[in-house]
């Protein structure tokens, strides 16, 4: 932004949002007649030429006029635009999705599919990272002699299970169980993990054979729990072959690779729970992903205090950051408080 004077921001802004409502290369006439600059177009036509040079516009063909680089919609993000503010009827949709929500049904994918008809792009939900699962339950069943099955389950309901070797009674898992109890309800796996590591190390625990049998079946539930394979759902991903952008089969198929790149995917993801509120990640910020030509508009949300989970949308360079960055950090916060509810076990409040 240094390098760029009030007239310059001013012609960048209006060349930015008359790209992203057109989609068509923007020529000096056009923001001339348009955009309410007090500039002729031939002083609209010179400042484009200086963008340009700079990096922040790009000729298509000789001919045709300027298209924003991924340099320049960072800087619109950054430093340029004017974040609008949820609709009555935007507010009213999150709002009745979250309440409608029933038991047994996949809030992540519920999410998604609010998200990406609130957006028109495709949508992306992290489930919350395994080690902030809160555990709800641990037992285990006996299946031989020299064999249990651990039963880990969450308060998001979720369920793991898991085969240990151990040779134990039916009296002896009972008292686990109760030593257990004490200790495990309410607590993070992450947090668990760490304890029952800690209490293995204790002398005397070392010295009480069911203690040690104890956690060293609790510590094994848990570690399998904690390394179950992070979710990832995508819904709308149709959406995002109707943009113009993608017309051809090379950006197609650029497309379908990246939607595929599962583990690239949850590292820009990653990156957005690291940041308070919403954020963006355009153009070359996005690796290889999608040939540089996709952007990532992410915001996290919370259990327990804590950032636990991305919900975000991917689509062209060319997104309508004002609006969707609030309808992504509006989701996200609805998201949260849901969360919080169903980890309580208290029910949406009725409208007045």
């Amino acid at each position: 932004m240094l390098d760029l004077s009030a007239r310059a921001r001013q012609v960048l802004y209006h060349c930015v949002t008359e790209y992203v409502a057109s989609g068509e290369p923007v020529g000096s006439r056009t923001l001339a007649k348009r955009s309410g600059l007090d500039l002729s177009p031939a002083s609209i036509r010179n400042v484009l030429a200086d963008l340009e040079d700079l990096g922040y516009l790009r000729q298509p063909h000789t001919s045709a006029g300027r298209v924003p680089t991924a340099r320049a919609f960072r800087v619109f993000i950054d430093a340029l635009m004017h974040m609008r503010t949820l609709t009555t009827d935007e507010e009213s949709q999150i709002r009745e999705k979250f309440s409608s929500i029933e038991p047994g049904q996949n809030v992540m994918r519920e999410t998604g599919k609010l998200l990406s008809e609130l957006t028109g792009t495709a949508a992306v939900v992290l489930a919350p990272r395994s080690q902030n699962l809160v555990l709800k339950q641990l037992r285990f069943l006996r299946t031989g002699p020299d064999e249990v099955l651990a039963v880990v389950v969450m308060k998001s309901s979720a369920v793991h299970n898991r085969f240990l070797h151990a040779t134990v009674t039916e009296t002896e898992l009972q008292r686990i169980h109760n030593l257990l109890d004490d200790v495990v309800e309410g607590r993070t796996l992450g947090d668990l993990r760490e304890l029952f590591s800690k209490r293995l190390q204790n002398e005397r625990v070392q010295h009480d054979e069911l203690r040690r049998t104890a956690f060293e079946l609790g510590g094994a539930a848990v570690e399998e729990a904690v390394a179950h394979e992070t979710s990832l759902v995508i819904e709308g991903q149709d959406r995002l072959f109707e943009k113009p952008e993608f017309d051809d089969a090379g950006d197609v198929r650029r497309l379908v690779t990246a939607l595929d790149a599962r583990e690239k995917l949850v590292a820009l993801l990653d990156m957005t729970m690291q940041v308070k509120g919403g954020h963006v990640v355009v153009g070359e910020e996005t690796g290889d992903l999608g040939g540089g030509e996709l952007a990532i508009v992410g915001a996290s949300y919370t259990a327990h205090g804590q950032a636990t989970g991305t919900i975000a949308v991917i689509g062209p360079t060319r997104m309508d950051y004002p609006r969707v960055l609030p309808l992504v950090a509006a989701t996200a916060s609805a998201m949260s408080a849901f969360m919080e509810r169903s980890e309580s076990g208290k029910k949406e409040p009725s409208e007045p």
